[in-house]
C-alpha cells in the first residue's frame, strides 16, 4: 500500500478545527504532543512563535485555504542540531514563558468565576496562582522580560492583570522589596480590575470615546471590586488597598479618593505604575513600549514616584520587548525577550517585504541593533510576518 504524501500546511494558513502534528522534537516545543487539535486562536500564536515554516496537516476541513500542497515556503532557519546549546536553552525558557502566561490567564480566569459564588476556592486558586508566579520569578538567577500574547487583538481583563502582575513583580524584587510584598503586590494586580466586570460589557470594551456618564461608570470600578472582596472576609487590607486605589497618583490626581504622595502604600504605587504604562500599550496611537515610556514619561512624570519609573526604565531595558527595530544587516524586527547584552536581544526577524520570518538569537550573532523604527517604516508584508496585531504582555523569562 503507498504511503499517503504528506500535507503541508504554511503556518500562516492555521486555522481552528483542523489538527497537525509539530514536525519538531517534542523537546523543542511547548505542547503535550506533536499531535495538535487546534480549537484556540492561542494555540496558532504559540505555534507561529516556534519559528517553524510549516506544520503537517492530519485532519479536517480548511476554509479558504490557499495552495496547501505547494511546498513549504523556504526560511532562513537553522536545523535544531545546528543550534548552539545556549541558544536552544533560550528557545525553550521564550517558550516557557509563552505557556506559563497562557496558564496564568487561565488560572485567574478561574479565581474569578469563583469570587462571588465560591470565595474560599477563589482565593486558594488565587494564592497557588501567586506562588507559582513567585517560583517562576525567583527560579533563576538572571530573569528578564518576554513578549508574550494571549492570541486576542484586543485587551482583555485577565491578560491585562497577568502581565501587570508580572511587571510589577520584577520591579519590586529590582527593588529588594520583601516576599511578602511582591506577594501582595502580584494578588493585587491579578485582582485589580475584577470591578470591571460589575460594568456593562458594551461600555467596558467600547473602542471610541466614552460619554461622562460612561467614564464616571468605569471610575466606579475600583469601588465595585474592593465591596466585592471586602464582603468576603478573605483579603488583608494591603491587597484590598491595592485593588481601591490603582488608579490614585502621587501627585493626588488619581481617583477615587484623590490620596497624595505617601498615602499611597508602595505596593499600590508600583501597580498603579504598571497599570498605567500597561494601558498605553493597547492605543492605537501607540503601539510601541518605547513610545508608551516617552508618553509614560511626557504626561504621568508627576503622577508617579520618580524611584518607581527609574525603576520600570531599568526593568524594561533600551529596547523592551515588542520594540521593533533595524538590524545592522538590513533586515527588521521585533524583539522578543531582552539580554544583558541591550544591542542583542532576541529577535523575531523578516526581510523588509516580509519574507524569510525566522527567530534569531543575536548574542551568537555578528549583527546587532542598528535603530528604533515605526509602524509606518514597515511593508505591509513586514507588518504581517512580524504579528503586529496581537498586542504587548510581558512575562518572565529565564536567561
Amino acid at each position: 500500500m503507498a504511503k499517503t504524501e504528506e500535507i503541508h500546511l504554511p503556518v500562516s494558513q492555521l486555522q481552528k478545527g483542523i489538527t497537525v502534528k509539530l514536525p519538531l522534537s517534542w523537546t523543542d516545543h511547548p505542547f503535550l504532543f506533536n499531535k495538535i487539535e487546534i480549537t484556540s486562536d492561542a494555540q496558532i500564536q504559540m505555534i507561529q512563535k516556534l519559528g517553524v515554516p510549516y506544520v503537517i496537516l492530519l485532519s479536517g476541513t480548511l476554509k479558504s485555504a490557499k495552495s496547501v500542497n505547494a511546498p513549504a515556503p523556504r526560511v532562513q532557519k537553522k536545523s535544531i542540531n545546528q543550534l548552539t546549546e545556549q541558544e536552544q536553552q533560550a528557545r525553550k525558557h521564550m517558550r516557557q514563558s509563552q505557556t506559563q502566561f497562557v496558564g496564568s490567564i487561565n488560572g485567574i480566569r478561574g479565581v474569578l468565576g469563583k469570587v462571588v459564588s465560591d470565595p474560599e476556592g477563589a482565593i486558594r486558586e488565587a494564592s497557588v496562582l501567586v506562588e507559582a508566579m513567585l517560583e517562576q520569578l525567583y527560579g533563576a538567577e538572571n530573569v528578564k522580560l518576554a513578549l508574550v500574547t494571549s492570541g486576542e487583538a484586543h485587551p482583555t481583563a485577565t491578560q491585562h492583570g497577568v502581565s501587570v502582575a508580572a511587571l510589577s513583580m520584577m520591579i519590586a524584587k529590582n527593588l529588594q522589596m520583601s516576599k511578602p510584598e511582591i506577594r501582595t503586590i502580584a494578588t493585587g494586580a491579578l485582582l485589580h480590575d475584577i470591578g470591571k466586570f460589575k460594568v456593562p460589557e458594551a461600555i467596558r470594551n467600547k473602542r471610541g470615546p466614552l460619554t461622562v456618564p460612561e467614564k464616571n461608570f468605569i471610575a466606579m470600578h475600583p469601588n465595585y471590586g474592593y465591596e466585592m472582596l471586602k464582603r468576603s472576609g478573605l483579603y488583608g487590607d494591603d491587597v484590598l488597598d491595592i485593588v481601591l486605589h490603582h488608579h490614585e497618583f502621587v501627585d493626588g490626581s488619581g481617583y477615587p479618593n484623590g490620596l497624595k504622595g505617601h498615602e499611597i502604600s508602595k505596593t499600590t504605587q508600583i501597580v498603579s505604575l504598571v497599570n498605567d504604562y500597561d494601558s498605553f500599550l493597547w492605543r492605537d496611537e501607540i503601539a510601541s513600549p518605547q513610545i508608551a515610556l516617552g508618553y509614560l514619561f511626557k504626561t504621568r512624570s508627576e503622577q508617579h514616584s520618580d524611584e518607581l519609573i527609574q525603576a520600570l526604565v531599568k526593568i524594561l531595558g533600551i529596547y523592551p520587548p515588542g520594540t521593533l527595530v533595524k538590524l545592522t544587516d538590513n533586515t527588521f524586527a521585533k524583539v522578543v525577550v531582552t539580554t544583558d547584552d541591550v544591542k542583542h536581544p532576541q529577535v523575531w526577524c523578516c526581510q523588509p517585504d516580509g519574507s524569510k520570518g525566522h527567530y534569531r538569537f543575536l548574542p551568537q550573532e555578528d549583527v546587532s541593533v542598528d535603530s528604533v523604527i515605526k509602524l509606518e517604516d514597515l511593508s505591509e508584508g513586514a507588518r504581517k510576518t512580524l504579528r503586529l496585531n496581537t498586542g504587548i504582555s510581558f512575562y518572565f523569562c529565564h536567561q
